[in-house]
C-alpha cells in the first residue's frame, strides 16, 4: 500500500545517510593510511578486505537486512579463488566487502573512477579495473589482471552478469570471469544472494527489512578448461547458479 510503499523510501533515505556518515568518519583516516602503502598493491587490498569485514555488515544492519551466510568455510583466504555472484540489489557491494575473503580484489569497469568518493577509495584499495570499450582492450585489461593476481596471490571477486538485474532474475553471464579462469586456474566458487531484490531493489531507494540467505557453493575446477570450449565451460557455471536459485529468481529461457 501506498503509506508502507512511502515508509520504505523513508527507511532507504536514513539507511543511506546513516551509511555515509559512518563511511566519512571511518574511511577518512583508511584512505589517509593507503596513501602511505601506495607501493605495496598486495598489503592495501588486504587491508581494504579488513575494513570491509568491519564496516560492511555495520552498514548491511543499517538497513535491517539480517545476512546469513551458509557454507561460510569454503570462503577459505587461504586459497585464492574466482568467487562471482548474482547481482541483483543495492546490498550486492555491501555482501561483497563484508565476506570476500582476506586477499580478495574486486574488478569493475574503468567508469567508476569517476564515481566521487568511491571512485577514489576504490583505486587506493588496489582493485582492479577493465577497460570494456572494445574487444581488443578487454583481452589486454584481462590479461594484466591475470599477472597481477598471480604475482600477488589474490583472489577475485566478479558480478559476472556485468550489471544489476532489475526484477531479480538472473542474467546472461559474459565471458570476462572464464577468461580470467583460463588465464590463472584459479577454481570458481559461485555465491548465490537469495532474495536481495526484496531487500532492496536494484537502482531504487525502497528498502524491506528482512532476512538475506547468501549461500556459496562447490569451488569448481578449472585447470583443464580450454579457450576452445569457453561456451560450455560459461553455461556450465550459469546453470550451476541458476538452479541454485529460486524459481522466480532463474534465468528466464531465451525465446526461439
Amino acid at each position: 500500500n501506498k503509506s508502507m510503499f512511502s515508509f520504505s523510501k523513508v527507511r532507504g533515505f536514513a539507511a543511506t545517510t546513516l551509511g555515509f556518515i559512518v563511511l566519512g568518519i571511518t574511511g577518512i583516516p583508511y584512505c589517509i593510511l593507503l596513501l602511505f602503502l601506495l607501493p605495496v598493491r598486495s598489503v592495501r587490498i588486504k587491508l581494504g578486505n579488513y575494513y570491509g569485514h568491519a564496516v560492511g555488515p555495520i552498514l548491511i544492519a543499517l538497513t535491517g537486512t539480517k545476512m546469513h551466510v551458509k557454507n561460510k568455510e569454503r570462503l577459505d583466504p587461504t586459497r585464492p579463488a574466482i568467487y562471482i555472484t548474482n547481482h541483483s540489489s543495492n546490498l550486492d557491494p555491501l555482501i561483497a566487502i563484508s565476506i570476500c575473503p582476506i586477499g580478495g580484489c574486486g574488478i569493475s569497469k574503468k567508469q567508476l573512477v569517476y564515481t566521487p568518493f568511491f571512485g577514489l577509495v576504490y583505486l587506493l584499495s588496489g582493485h582492479l579495473l577493465i577497460d570494456r570499450s572494445n574487444r581488443s582492450k578487454a583481452i589486454k585489461s584481462m590479461n594484466r589482471i591475470a599477472d597481477i593476481v598471480q604475482k600477488h596471490n589474490l583472489s577475485l571477486w566478479i558480478w559476472p552478469e556485468g550489471t544489476r538485474s532489475r526484477d531479480g532474475r538472473l542474467l546472461p553471464f559474459k565471458k570476462g570471469f572464464v577468461h580470467l579462469a583460463l588465464a590463472t586456474k584459479l577454481p570458481i566458487v559461485p555465491i548465490i544472494t537469495h532474495d536481495g531484490h526484496k531487500r532492496w531493489p536494484a537502482r531504487k531507494l525502497d528498502i524491506h527489512p528482512g532476512k538475506l540467505p547468501v549461500e556459496v557453493l562447490s569451488p569448481i575446477d578449472t585447470s583443464a578448461w580450454t579457450l576452445e570450449t569457453l561456451d560450455e565451460h560459461l553455461r556450465m557455471v550459469q546453470d550451476i547458479c541458476n538452479e541454485a536459485l529460486s524459481p522466480e529468481q532463474r534465468l528466464l529461457p531465451v525465446e526461439s
